[in-house]
């Protein structure tokens, strides 16, 4: 487990941003955190550092967001946030089950224990502590 420490959000996403060098392929991060521990800006750190020029916003309201990228053996990054989620169905509803299969799409989910069940092997679970009033600890399962 890698573990990071953070002191601003323009830290963690830098971070973010720097790790998104390392996703060679797609893949399934399960974001997991409590409310405001950063997990949007995580998601638009690692946005920037795919190159990923749209303003990157948490899709509370509408569940899935689908960004281009270019210039990766991806091509896409999934931005699902489960936050107002009524039942996991509404996920299959619009598609999340093929970018979860999709070697194509680095999926990125926000609250995703509550869709425990839905995430594949080798999801890489980041998780995001509060520890101080801007200060955030970042734990990673090895890629």
């Amino acid at each position: 487990m890698r573990k990071y420490t953070t002191r601003s959000a323009k830290e963690t996403m830098m971070l973010a941003g720097k790790l998104a060098s390392e996703f060679t392929h797609g893949g399934v991060l399960a974001l997991v955190g409590k409310l405001g521990a950063g997990k949007t800006v995580f998601v638009k750190g690692l946005a920037k550092g795919l190159g990923i020029k749209h303003l990157v916003q948490s899709p509370t309201f509408i569940l899935m967001n689908v960004y281009p990228v270019k210039k990766r053996p991806f091509n896409k990054l999934v931005h699902v946030d489960c936050y107002r989620l009524d039942n996991a169905q509404d996920l299959h509803n619009i598609g999340l089950d093929e970018y979860l299969r999709d070697k194509k799409a680095l999926v990125a989910i926000e609250w995703a224990e509550k869709i425990r069940s839905m995430l594949p092997p080798h999801t890489v679970t980041v998780r995001i502590e509060t520890t101080g009033k801007n200060e955030r600890r970042i734990m990673m399962d090895s890629f």
